[in-house]
């Protein structure tokens, strides 16, 4: 039973600031203290069932990305019976979480958003820099304010939601209402290494709507995922709610997939992944309880095109930072440029005098701009586009790979002549940027190769200082890009501000970050009260 009565405003949101982490300062003292701590020590990774912690003995090692040899944590995968129990123990979750007023469930939200801001702070962006080589900016914009905005934003979110999706026409004696029902079943929340923010909003925007959760972050994001759902626990997120299961893509994906009680899957990831996946739920339609909800963001090839007017230091610094921070590792990241000729000698020298003042190393030290790539298989894939590059385009800068003790991949600058290249068409994911230089009086054509290279949609820029062109680019770009820029790098969309997400091969389009996200998670009830029934069941045509 409800122990309040009133109709609750939220604190407003705003997006938390950034820190410096500038020498001297009190939080880089901390970040260090706290990346020093967790260096030194080897984690021991439940699974999380109903609030119970189980060892399976069935473990991965998560190790350094900037020193393999370096591990970090052994985390314990599930069993098919852990999986079939994590089933059981959302189901049984659902109701009493579904019941509680929104409001309750927000709290948890706004707490956790508040230990994250203050006393859990260091400690997710140290498992964020160790564990997935960020840079202490990339982590800190990353793990701590993305992810805090999320849920300050959420819950501001749902608030306006309950007041105005109410049907807003009320005959005389009917009281019309709109419930915000959860979906009937659990949500499956399937994360990735890349953003420790996404792994914690996938299972926590369903919750927050009332759902229950199984999550299975990247098997190489675990040290993060778990101190964030430690943190999450404090915040008072009560058992069951959201499951926590490390392991293997199928051996998580297929017992949950053929659930009756699927109800729900949020998805970020490879586009082969999620296709794979929707296509496993199509199999199985005839057996859910309820169709199943499909949110996925999944892979880019994002592009900046320049015009001849374009301001060229503005443009290389966007390329510099959107194709390089995080070693190219955003599905947001720049990876294919298009150069007008008359700009690209200019270009050229400022992208190669950057490039050179690139520093690349272990991110502990706060002074390199670069970390490692993620894993093996991702350094094993880079290789082999370098291979392609040296062999059928003119590499600018970069080209090396080393793996001698951890995964890195130098910042690679290719010029192709082909604009439908291999390297200017398919999703790299890593610190490779393609680069096409088109004649002047191209600019028309070139915006429709924009527009029909490669299946994806995600996020695109235009650089210019004629408005006219900016005009004529946004209306010939318009199916191109989920999230479209104006003389800005093509990464570093805000909670808030640029609600994130494409289409075509890049996703539903959903928006984390926004109501359109949160409305999928719910199953709206109409309810038509009448206050005074006829008593007459004729007409008055009948007279």
């Amino acid at each position: 039973m409800p122990s309040t009565a009133g109709v609750f405003m939220p604190p407003t949101p705003r997006n938390e600031p950034v820190l410096s982490f500038a020498p001297g300062t009190t939080e880089r003292a901390a970040l260090q203290s706290a990346v020093a701590e967790q260096a030194a020590t080897i984690v021991d990774i439940p699974c999380v069932v109903d609030g119970e912690r189980i060892f399976t003995g069935r473990t991965v090692d998560v190790s350094m990305p900037c020193d393999h040899r370096h591990v970090l944590a052994r985390a314990h995968l599930a069993t098919p019976e852990l999986v079939e129990r994590a089933i059981r123990s959302a189901n049984s979750a659902r109701r009493a979480w579904a019941d509680r007023p929104w409001e309750d469930r927000a709290a948890i939200m706004l707490r956790a958003a508040e230990l994250l801001a203050g006393p859990w702070r260091a400690r997710i962006n140290a498992s964020t820099m160790l564990g997935q080589a960020k840079t202490c900016h990339q982590a800190e914009i990353d793990a701590s304010c993305e992810l805090i905005d999320f849920w300050r934003f959420n819950v501001s979110y749902v608030r306006d939601m309950m007041a105005d999706l109410q049907p807003p026409i009320q005959p005389s004696a009917t009281w019309n209402r709109l419930d915000l029902r959860p979906l009937e079943g659990f949500v499956f929340a399937v994360t990735p290494f890349n953003f420790t923010s996404i792994a914690l909003n996938l299972p926590t925007a369903p919750a927050l709507m009332g759902n229950t959760a199984i999550w299975k972050p990247s098997n190489t994001q675990m040290l993060s995922a778990w101190y964030g759902y430690e943190l999450l626990e404090e915040a008072g997120m009560p058992p069951g709610v959201i499951n926590f299961l490390g392991g293997h893509g199928a051996d998580v994906g297929d017992p949950v997939l053929a659930s009756r009680d699927l109800a729900g899957l949020h998805f970020t990831g490879s586009t082969a992944t999620f296709q794979h996946l929707w296509r496993t739920i199509g199999e199985n339609i005839h057996q859910y309880r309820t169709y199943p909800r499909i949110v996925g963001e999944t892979g880019g090839k994002d592009f900046v095109v320049a015009h001849p007017s374009a301001h060229c230091g503005r443009l290389a610094t966007a390329l510099l930072r959107g194709a390089f921070e995080f070693q190219g590792q955003k599905c947001s990241a720049a990876s294919r440029a298009y150069v007008p000729k008359s700009l690209w000698s200019e270009l050229r020298e400022r992208l190669v005098a950057g490039m050179a003042d690139f520093t690349m190393g272990d991110v502990r030290d706060f002074s390199n701009f670069i970390g490692a790539v993620i894993d093996e298989r991702a350094f094993r894939k880079h290789e082999g586009y370098l291979q392609l590059a040296h062999a059928t385009g003119e590499v600018i800068s970069g080209g090396r790979a080393d793996d001698s003790v951890g995964w890195f991949v130098e910042p690679t600058l290719v010029r192709v002549d082909d604009p439908r290249h291999r390297l200017m068409s398919e999703e790299i994911f890593g610190p490779i940027l393609t680069v096409y230089v088109y004649d002047d009086e191209d600019w028309t054509d070139i915006l429709k190769v924009v527009d029909d290279t490669g299946p994806y949609a995600l996020t695109g820029a235009v650089f210019a200082q004629d408005r006219a062109a900016i005009d004529h680019a946004t209306a010939e770009l318009r199916d191109a890009a989920g999230n479209f820029y104006i003389n800005d790098k093509p990464t570093g969309a805000v909670v808030g501000q640029q609600p994130f997400g494409g289409s075509r091969g890049s996703g539903t389009n959903d928006k984390a970050g926004s109501p359109l996200n949160l409305m999928r998670w719910i199953s709206p009830r109409t309810i038509k009260e009448n206050l005074c029934p006829p008593t007459e069941w004729r007409y008055p045509f009948l007279d």
